[in-house]
C-alpha cells in the first residue's frame, strides 16, 4: 500500500513536466490513468533516438525519453476530438482524485474538458494545468519549450562562462516543474481532505518555476543590486565550492568552514593557504576568490583523482569524482541505494530504469511497473472503471474513437 493508495489520477498530459509530475504520483501508489492520442500517443514517444527496442532487437517505436516520465501508469487512448471521447474522459474525470493537463491556456475548454467543465462532473478534483507561462497574464498564449524558459528566466544568466550563458544539458525547468506540480496537488488533496471537501484549480507555469529555481543566485542580486558573475564550474556560495582539473579527470571540492578548509589544505599539502590572512575566514575567500582558486589549482592539477579523494576523504573534505555516466550507474553508493532498477515492458522484456528517490519507511515506494505501450490499458480500464461491455469498446474501437 503505497502513501497515496485510493488516489486515482487522470493524466491528460505529454511531452515532460506535467508527464513527471504524474508518474510521481504513481511512484507514490496513486492509480494514473493516462490519455493518449489512438494511433499517434504522446509526441514523447517519438522524440529518439535512442528507441526500445523489443525482444527481437526491432525497435518499438518508443524512445527512450518516453520511459523517463511515464512508468507506473495505464495508457489508455481516447480521441478528445470526437464528442464520445470527451464524454469517455469526463466520465473517467467522475471517478478521479486529480486530473493533469499541459495544453495551451483554454485550449480544452471547447472540448469541455477544462477545470470549470470537470468540477461540474466532480467538485472534489483537484484540476493541475501546466503551461509555459500561466493561465493568464500579456505571454499566456505564447507556446514554448524547456530551453525557452531557462533564457527568458534566468538559469542560463547563472550558467556557464563570464562571457557566454548557456543552458543546462537537461530540461531542468520541466524536471523542477514537474517536482513543483506534484508538491501543488499533494497540497490541494490535503486541504480537500482536511479542510474544504472540494478540489481546487493548480496553475503551474514554466517561466515561473524557472525563476523561482534562480534561488540565491537571484538572492544575491536583489540585496546587492549587483548582478553575479557566471563562474563556470564554480558555486556561488563559499568558497571553494568548485570543480578542479586533476591529473587524469576533474574532482569537485566543497570546504564550507574554516575547519573544512583548514583540513582540505593540510591534506593536499598545501597549509600556507589557510595560514594566509587573505584566506583565513569566508568573507576573505570570497572576496579573494581568484587568488584562491589559482593556488588551489596549481596544486591540484599534480595528482589523479583517486589519490586527492583517498586524501579529502580521510580528512572528511567534501568531494566527488566528476562522473560521466557509466561511472554515475557504477558507484557503489548508487548501487546500493537502488537507483537503478528494472521493469518488464510488454513489448522488450526487462528494461532498466532510473528509480524514484523517495524513501518512505512506513509506506515505501514499490517497483515500478514499467511504461505502458501505446492503448495497452484501454480495454482495462473502460471494462472494470466505465463498466463498458466488450461490445460497445469494439464499436468504439472500429469508429477510432480509442
Amino acid at each position: 500500500m503505497g502513501a497515496l493508495s485510493g488516489i486515482r489520477v487522470l493524466d491528460l498530459s505529454r511531452v515532460l513536466a506535467a508527464p513527471l509530475a504524474a508518474q510521481t504520483l504513481a511512484d507514490l501508489g496513486a492509480e494514473v490513468i493516462k490519455i493518449e492520442r489512438p494511433g499517434v500517443g504522446d509526441e514523447g514517444r517519438t522524440y529518439g533516438p535512442p528507441f526500445l527496442m523489443d525482444r527481437d532487437g526491432k525497435s518499438t517505436g518508443t524512445a527512450a525519453f518516453f520511459l523517463a516520465c511515464n512508468r507506473g501508469k495505464k495508457s489508455v487512448t481516447v480521441d478528445l476530438a470526437t464528442a464520445e471521447g470527451q464524454q469517455i474522459v469526463r466520465d473517467l474525470a467522475a471517478s478521479c482524485d486529480v486530473v493533469l493537463e499541459n495544453f495551451r491556456a483554454g485550449a480544452l475548454q471547447k472540448y469541455g474538458l477544462d477545470h470549470a467543465s470537470l468540477r461540474a462532473v466532480n467538485p472534489r478534483l483537484v484540476y493541475c494545468s501546466i503551461t509555459g507561462f500561466g493561465q493568464d497574464g500579456p505571454c499566456a498564449d505564447k507556446p514554448g519549450y524547456d530551453g525557452i524558459f531557462q533564457a527568458m528566466g534566468g538559469v542560463m544568466a547563472a550558467n556557464g562562462h563570464p562571457d557566454e550563458p548557456m543552458k543546462i544539458g537537461i530540461s531542468m525547468v520541466d524536471i523542477l516543474t514537474g517536482q513543483q506540480a506534484a508538491i501543488a496537488i499533494l497540497a490541494a488533496l490535503r486541504h480537500r481532505d482536511q479542510v474544504s471537501g472540494e478540489g481546487q484549480h493548480i496553475d503551474m507555469a514554466l517561466l515561473d518555476c524557472a525563476v523561482a529555481s534562480l534561488s540565491h543566485f537571484a538572492m544575491n542580486y536583489l540585496v546587492s543590486g549587483e548582478v553575479p558573475v557566471r563562474r563556470g564550474n564554480g558555486g556561488f556560495g563559499g568558497v571553494p565550492s568548485q570543480a578542479f582539473d586533476c591529473s587524469d579527470g576533474m574532482v569537485f571540492i566543497v570546504a564550507g568552514n574554516n575547519q573544512q578548509f583548514g583540513a582540505l589544505c593540510r591534506a593536499i599539502d598545501a597549509p600556507a593557504l589557510a595560514e594566509d590572512p587573505r584566506f583565513d575566514h569566508a568573507a576573505g575567500r570570497v572576496v579573494h576568490r581568484d587568488a584562491l582558486l589559482q593556488g588551489l589549482r596549481e596544486v591540484l592539477r599534480r595528482r589523479s583523482v583517486a589519490e586527492w579523494l583517498a586524501r579529502l576523504d580521510a580528512a572528511d573534505v567534501p568531494a566527488g569524482r566528476v562522473n560521466e555516466l557509466p561511472q554515475v550507474f557504477e558507484h557503489p553508493q548508487v548501487r546500493h541505494r537502488g537507483m537503478l532498477v528494472s521493469a518488464e515492458h510488454a513489448q522488450a522484456g526487462a528494461i532498466p530504469l532510473i528509480a524514484s528517490p523517495i524513501r518512505l519507511s512506513a509506506t515505501p515506494v514499490e517497483p515500478c511497473a514499467a511504461p505502458p505501450t501505446l492503448g495497452q490499458h484501454t480495454h482495462e480500464v473502460l471494462s472494470q472503471l466505465l463498466g463498458l461491455p466488450d461490445a460497445r469498446i469494439a464499436e468504439l474501437a472500429q469508429s477510432q474513437v480509442i
